[in-house]
């Protein structure tokens, strides 16, 4: 590890702020340090909870979030909120900005808050969300909650990231039709309805009780459903208090661990994939040859699926040429 890395590891995990804003923009940006650093941050994690909090648009997850992290904040735990945004069309960046979010707690060193942009990928998480809560682990975070941006059924790639995914719904927006989605149901292992002081708040908790009876989860946990109103700061306590109720039912059943691992398991595919398809691009197929590819197939003068098994047969030509120089 060269030296400038080094020092800028130690600075991360000394709690230096603007070490860790400039080491997220640098993952953020995908600039070729960025992986230099992450291998050099990744020994020092492993430490942190990861929440993921997710749900339908104008559920009040950034509420939610943020009478959670003051919660934790007084029970003395230091917190890092990942709030992935969309993404504006005319600057590619977080159309919400965490300079918003951070007016409450900006005097408080032990919260740090980070809105990044989707740039257009789906699942309702950034591509570098993952590598971001790895950078918040290493610099000493108790808790990494990561709000998602709220796409609906699409967005359960967070349970690749979070140790505890909470599901947050609201009366009045299509309740039969946001509990019975099937996606959405199995992700989750604590359920909230917010703005529980709204006409309909019973009949989504008894939907969801009713969805649950129709499919046990593997694990055997049955998810609380926590009923909260974030605006007026009500059921935070509660809430904190069922995350700790699972943080103890996979202690118990020795389950964390073979949770983790099944998530790595899928980043480690996915990793794979963006490697490899990188790689393609690069040494393999230019952006011309491609835009002529998309071309003759539009046109139907070749069919796509010879076209991708001759690219990838030439891409592993190659290999095995390079393998016997």
């Amino acid at each position: 590890m060269n030296e400038a890395i080094q020092s800028w590891v130690e600075r991360i995990r000394g709690g230096d702020v603007r070490a860790l804003s400039r080491a997220i923009s640098t993952i953020e940006d995908q600039r070729p340090e960025a992986v230099a650093l992450l291998k050099a941050l990744f020994p020092h994690t492993g430490r942190a909870r990861v929440i993921g909090m997710t749900g339908a648009p104008g559920a009040g997850k950034s509420t939610l979030v943020d009478h959670l992290a003051r919660e934790y904040r007084s029970q003395g735990r230091t917190v890092g909120i990942v709030a992935v945004d969309p993404t504006s069309p005319y600057t590619g960046g977080a159309i919400l900005g965490d300079r918003i979010r951070m007016q409450a707690h900006h005097a408080d060193s032990g919260i740090y808050i980070r809105s990044m942009a989707t740039r257009g990928f789906l699942g309702g998480l950034a591509r570098a969300t993952t590598d971001v809560a790895t950078v918040l682990d290493a610099s000493g975070k108790d808790i990494v909650m990561v709000e998602t941006v709220g796409v609906g059924q699409d967005e359960i790639d967070i349970v690749r990231l979070a140790d505890v995914t909470v599901v947050i719904l609201v009366p009045g927006m299509g309740d039969d039709v946001q509990t019975i989605k099937a996606g959405i149901m199995e992700i989750a292992d604590i359920f909230v309805i917010n703005k529980s002081d709204r006409e309909g708040a019973d009949r989504v908790h008894r939907e969801i009780r009713a969805m649950q009876s129709l499919a046990a989860r593997k694990d055997a946990w049955t998810p609380p459903v926590i009923k909260t109103v974030a605006s007026e700061g009500k059921g935070s306590v509660e809430l904190a208090a069922a995350i700790a109720g699972y943080e103890k039912f996979l202690a118990q059943k020795d389950l964390l661990l073979k949770k983790k691992i099944s998530n790595w398991r899928e980043r480690l595919l996915e990793m794979l994939r963006e490697s490899l398809l990188q790689r393609l691009l690069t040494e393999r197929l230019s952006e011309t040859e491609l835009s002529h590819l998309a071309a003759e197939v539009a046109g139907h003068r070749r069919d796509p699926y010879s076209a991708v098994e001759e690219i990838v047969a030439s891409f592993s030509s190659a290999e095995l040429e390079s393998k016997n120089q």
